[in-house]
């Protein structure tokens, strides 16, 4: 068994130098690297600096989020807590850890970048998993993603990468981001009550079971409630930490931008390091153009496909400026040594225990249960979407949850073996596949981003009118590939203008 993972081991250090630098020891020779600033860059400057100036819209949009058309749909908030459901795990508390640790405090400070820059990716991504979604099984639920706008706003001739694409998000997100997860909830478990891995492994692959099984309006239900108190809480305790320590925030402050453009090294943290750990770090924590989001962004209920796109905005800035930053801040305000020799989950526990005691361990493990577990949750969705995109038959969901459940326990295995290498390779495995899924999905919305901006100026063209809340009609836009059932079809008919009202959002529910 170990011989195999030292094998698999060389093949995914060859994938991970191909999507995120390293060959020949040039750092930012990847394709992740090089492309994923640069794509949040043209993308904020496409939208006009979104995230800044549509700050306030962003909350606004929040307030109303609640609301839904059908009884049996998906709202808006529940599609946001199920998204912030799986980037709220495991990288705002071990990957924030092992970034620092790889990577320096500076690497803080890219996470900070990739996380701003993602949010008007997430934004475009977003409007065009709705723009190109579907009719759900059920009337009023919707199924999308990149594999759906890919089909069908680029067409045949780019079928190949749909399918690319939902290969390996169910490989990342189905697989890899599980086991990963599950790993750190049997760690935390571990360290903090001393609860055998393999048992924890079998519990949470019941448990979650349980949940998902029941669907997207399941998962939604219990993200809903529970993300949210989740939140608050581990924000409570870092806050409280910061109060703590407000004399040594300037300190603070300084080492991450410091260390960020190589001034200060630290640990592993040559520039390229910092960088490099800060990306791979920020994007496996906020997700913002990796391609997973838009997969539950598209099964909203909304009127608009902005509103969607804002929402999953705000999950990206949650995620990463506050509940990153909230355990940056554990970390860098404590005592404890950044030697490498204690990293992940365990160097947040012993960081945090630091500041307010031994009850500290158990905080972040009960953190990182949930955390965790509502991201093996959202997880599922994700790939679900994909294994229905490519094959649609009950066949396929049961060989899928068999191997759900699988990695679940594979996880938890990785953390009873105890070994520093299957930790790692852990880790590698979910970097590989992520860059191979995102590289995929940067490809596609690069290309679709012109229908995502006449979206996105139909929805700002409407509130400068005055329309309170904006209406799309695909039929006044003449997009290709858009489901006439969802959006309204159909040659445009004269006299119509922006905010009208389309039929759908008008008719009553037939019971």
């Amino acid at each position: 068994m170990q011989e195999f993972l030292e094998g698999l081991g060389a093949l995914v250090g060859w994938g991970n130098s191909l999507t995120w630098g390293g060959i020949g020891g040039i750092w930012w020779l990847g394709i992740l690297i090089t492309a994923l600033l640069p794509a949040g860059l043209y993308f904020t400057w496409r939208t006009g600096f979104v995230q800044f100036r549509g700050f306030r819209q962003m909350l606004r949009v929040m307030g109303h989020s609640f609301r839904k058309e059908h009884d049996d749909s998906v709202s808006s908030f529940q599609a946001f807590a199920t998204s912030a459901a799986a980037r709220v795990g495991t990288g705002n508390i071990a990957g924030v850890a092992v970034a620092i640790t790889a990577g320096g405090p500076g690497a803080v400070f890219w996470m900070w970048v990739v996380a701003m820059l993602g949010m008007a990716t997430s934004l475009i991504e977003n409007i065009l998993a709705q723009t190109y979604k579907e009719q759900g099984e059920v009337a009023g639920t919707f199924r999308g993603g990149p594999a759906y706008y890919i089909d069908k706003g680029l067409g045949k001739r780019w079928k190949w990468l749909s399918i690319v694409f939902s290969i390996c998000l169910i490989i990342c997100f189905g697989f890899f981001f599980n086991a990963v997860q599950s790993n750190a909830m049997a760690e935390a478990i571990h360290a903090a009550w001393g609860v055998n891995p393999l048992l924890m492994g079998f519990v949470i692959a019941v448990l979650a079971s349980l949940i998902v099984f029941g669907g997207i309006k399941s998962i939604g239900r219990f993200a809903g409630i529970v993300v949210p108190i989740m939140a608050l809480c581990y924000l409570a305790i870092a806050t409280f930490v910061i109060l703590t320590n407000i004399p040594r925030i300037p300190e603070v402050f300084a080492l991450i931008f410091s260390n960020a453009f190589g001034v200060q090294e630290a640990g592993a943290g040559a520039f390229g390091a910092v960088v490099a750990n800060g990306i791979k770090r920020g994007l496996f924590s906020n997700e913002a153009g990796m391609g997973s989001s838009p997969n539950v962004g598209a099964a909203a209920d909304v009127k608009h496909p902005v509103v969607q796109g804002y929402v999953q905005m705000a999950s990206v800035f949650l995620d990463t400026m506050l509940i990153c930053s909230a355990t940056a801040s554990i970390i860098l305000l404590s005592n404890v040594e950044l030697s490498g020799v204690v990293e992940g989950v365990t160097l947040t526990q012993s960081a945090l225990a630091s500041e307010v005691g031994s009850w500290g361990n158990s905080f972040i493990a009960i953190a990182l249960i949930f955390f965790a577990f509502t991201s093996i949750i959202a997880n599922y969705y994700y790939a679900e979407t994909n294994i229905f995109y490519l094959w649609h038959t009950r066949t396929s969901i049961f060989c899928y949850r068999v191997l759900y459940i699988g990695f679940i326990l594979f996880g938890a295995w990785v953390a009873w073996s105890g070994r520093e290498d299957n930790f790692q390779l852990l880790w590698n495995l979910a970097d590989m596949s992520m860059g191979f899924m995102a590289s995929a999905n940067l490809l596609a919305i690069l290309l679709l981003s012109g229908v995502a901006v006449r979206v996105f100026a139909d929805y700002e063209a409407q509130l400068k009118q005055g329309v309170k809340e904006p209406v799309f009609d695909a039929r006044r836009h003449h997009i290709p590939g858009i489901e006439p059932d969802v959006w309204g079809g159909g040659p445009h008919i004269p006299g119509e203008h922006a905010g009208e009202i389309h039929p759908r959002h008008t008719r009553a529910r037939k019971r």
